[in-house]
Order: structure tokens, then sequence, then C-alpha cells
């Protein structure tokens, strides 16, 4: 056998296999954004199930809507067939919470600010995945500030104030443009790093739709935020 064709044929199998990585990772990212816009606009459309996100037991789904992410990332690579389906169950729980905002916002404000999230996390995804800058600092950067700004979000909510909150909401759309970014990149250096067996694949893909749609999730919170001017739903 001729020792100057392996390389060129790994380099082949290589680029498959994480072409193959990525369309599951975002094939399912985006199949939990559909579950979500389905989920909110039924639960938004019957009043029974608009009473469990809006009436006293509002809070169990807002608590289960805050621990599923950490359940489904840390059954990721132990059980990838179980975190897949807790990540479509998150999906239809955050479209129950999102049905909220049916009620503050405009059917044009939502829209504007899914269509505005898409085509930012779209751009900022492929960014990330394909170039050759190293982002992990940026990640790290962004990262930090997330976490400056989920502190001035508690002070705020004693200060009640409007204005700071309408600039919190900018601030957070380039968090999580710069988050999108890296995140899309570390993720491909994950698989391209890992054994590249299959339920390790699995899992990874798993915990990146999860990464990347809290990502997109989180976009389309602060933008719907600058866009509705916080409540104005005419």
């Amino acid at each position: 056998m001729n020792n100057y064709d392996e390389q060129p044929r790994r380099v082949i199998n290589a680029d498959v296999g994480l072409n193959r990585f990525l369309t599951k990772m975002y094939g399912w990212m985006a199949l939990a954004i559909l579950l979500s816009a389905v989920a909110a606009f039924y639960v938004s459309t019957t009043p029974a199930l608009m009473s469990i996100f809006v009436g006293p037991t509002r809070w169990l789904p807002i608590i289960v809507w805050f621990v599923f992410p950490f359940i489904v990332t840390g059954q990721a690579l132990k059980r990838p067939s179980l975190s897949f389906t807790l990540l479509m169950v998150y999906a239809l729980i955050t479209g129950g919470v999102f049905s909220m905002y049916s009620l503050i916002y405009s059917g044009g404000t939502l829209v504007s600010a899914f269509v505005s999230s898409a085509i930012l996390f779209i751009v900022m995804a492929l960014f990330g995945t394909f170039t050759k800058r190293d982002l992990s600092r940026v990640g790290a950067q962004a990262t930090s500030a997330l976490i400056a700004l989920i502190i001035a979000f508690v002070i705020n909510m004693f200060l009640q104030s409007p204005a700071i909150a309408y600039v919190f909401s900018f601030i957070g759309v380039i968090i999580f443009t710069a988050l999108t970014a890296s995140d899309s990149q570390k993720m491909k250096q994950i698989y391209l790093n890992s054994d590249g067996s299959a339920s390790s694949t699995t899992g990874i893909a798993v915990i990146g739709a999860m990464q990347l749609y809290l990502d997109f999730v989180n976009l389309f919170i602060f933008l719907l935020q600058i866009f509705g001017g916080f409540g104005n739903r005419d």
C-alpha cells in the first residue's frame, strides 16, 4: 500500500466526520428552537395551558427551566439518548415559559426579535465555526462580562430603573453575540479532540446544541426587550 495516500484519506475522513457532527449539533439546536416556537404559540392560544405559566403554579415550570440545562449537559456523555430527549423537553418548557411574552409584546415585535436573533446567530455561528482566529479569550471575557451583568441585573431589581435595564439589554446582545461565536468554535474543537466514537460524538452534539440553544434564547430575550421597549405592546 502506498503510504503517501494515507494522509489525504485521513484528512478527508476527518472532514466528513466534522461535517456530520456540525450537521447533527446545529440540526438538533434548530429542532429545539422550532419546538419552542410551536409550544409558545400553542400555549398562548390555549387558556388551560397558559394558566400553568401565569397562574399560581408559574414558579414550577420556571424552576424546571433553570435546572434542566445542568441535567442535560451532565447526562450527555453518559446517556446521550436520554440527554437528547431532555433537551427536546426543555425546548417545549421554554416555549411554554416564553408564551407569557405574548401578553406583553405585539406579534410584530416578537417576529422582529426572532428574525433578528436568527440572522445574528447564524452569522456569528458561521464565523465561529470557520474562522482561524482563536476565540477562547473572547469567550472567557464574554463569560466574565455575563457574570457582571447578572450581578448588575440583581442590583437593578431593587433600583427598578427602566433606563438601566434598557442599556443592559444592549450589553446582553453584545455578550451573547460573542458567546455564540466562541461556543461554536469551542464545540468544534471539543469534537476534534474527542475519540470520535458514536456515543461520544452524540453526547458532544447534545452539549453543543444545548449551549447554542441557550445563546440563541438569550439573544432573543435581549433583542425582544430592545424592540419592545420593555412592556410596550402597542
